[in-house]
Order: structure tokens, then sequence, then C-alpha cells
């Protein structure tokens, strides 16, 4: 039993989905595939050359007030990012490029605490560093491998993946042909993940 969590680390509601999905799905057997991309050249195929909380302010005020609300029900710790949208263009191919590694997760929510509950600039090598040692890895070594081509193409890859298979948001929880979008969507992608299915 898997489930893709496809996430961009700017994404305000990736940060709660990303916060609970690892205990949830380890007590259901369920195992992560992380897929990081970026949403910025998908909003710019559809005329978005911003995020749509910035473009649309009323729609943006709804949705900080109530990721606030979310993460005090969730007991997440929560600061505002002082900059919205981050560029999370280092995390993001970071965790493409390492994906299969078993401390990736670690990574992943280490970036999300930093950028909404620390309020840390995550497009800083030096925050990124400190995310990764978070998760018990030499930062210098794979920072390195984050800047070759071959990480900046695979980055690259997963994007369009993403477009073509018609995301448009974050997060978005993929069961086979299945596709399950927002935090508020998390339970019932794992039930189908367990096969707890309405035809």
């Amino acid at each position: 039993m898997k489930i893709d969590v496809w996430f961009d680390f700017a994404s305000t509601y990736s940060y709660p989905a990303v916060m609970r999905i690892g205990e949830l799905a380890t007590n259901q057997g369920i195992d992560i595939n992380w897929r990081a991309f970026l949403l910025g050249p998908i909003f710019n195929q559809q005329g978005w050359t911003d995020s749509p909380f910035n473009i649309y302010p009323a729609k943006g005020a709804y949705m900080w007030r109530d990721l606030e609300r979310l993460c005090s029900d969730l007991q997440l710790p929560y600061q505002k990012p002082t900059a919205f949208p981050r560029n999370g263009l280092l995390a993001a191919r970071i965790t493409c490029f390492f994906a299969d590694e078993p401390w990736i997760a670690d990574f992943v929510r280490a970036v999300f605490r930093a950028n909404f509950a620390r309020d840390e600039d995550i497009a800083l090598p030096e925050v990124i560093s400190t995310c990764l040692l978070e998760a018990g890895q030499d930062a210098e070594n794979i920072l390195v491998a984050a800047n070759s081509p071959e990480a900046k193409q695979a980055l690259r890859e997963q994007t369009e993946r993403a477009r073509q298979m018609g995301l448009f948001g974050a997060p978005f929880f993929v069961v086979g042909n299945e596709q399950f979008w927002g935090n508020d969507r998390l339970e019932r992608a794992l039930e189908w993940a367990q096969g707890q299915r309405i035809s």
C-alpha cells in the first residue's frame, strides 16, 4: 500500500498535511513517496505570475486565518511567513534527487518547520543546511549534489510530470490513478490506499 504526496515547500496547506501524514500512514501500514514539485511553472501556464492567495486578497486573508486555526487545532507550531511564497527550489531539488533515502521524510518536515514555524528563508543554503543536519545528514555533500545538472533535471522532470497529471495546487495525494487535493482530503486518500473505496 503506497501513497504519493505531491507538494511545494511554499504551499501553506502542504505544511499541516506533511506534518500529519507520517504517523497516520505508518499506523495504517502505508508507504509514502515524497514528490516535491514547483507550483510556479504550473501557475504561469494558467496566466498567474504569483500565488492565487496574493492575487486575490480576500482569498489570501481567509487562507491565513484558516491555516492559523488549523495549526492551533493540530497543535502545530505556526508563524506566518513574512515573505510568501518563499523559494523552495533548493529543498525541492534535494527531495527529488534523494527521494528514496530513508532520511528524506525528516528533511521535508524540517524544511516546512523552518518556513511555517520559524519564519526562516528556505531559499538560503544555510537554512537548508540546518534542515539537513536536523535530518542527520552531511549538509555540504548534499548541497553540492543538489546543484548538479542531474538534480536540476530531476526537479524539472518531476514538475512536468505534475503538470501532465493535471495537478493544479498542493498538496495532492495520489493513489494509483486516484487524486485527492488538499489537506482535508488526506484521510480519504489513506482510506483509498487501504482499499476502502466507493465505486
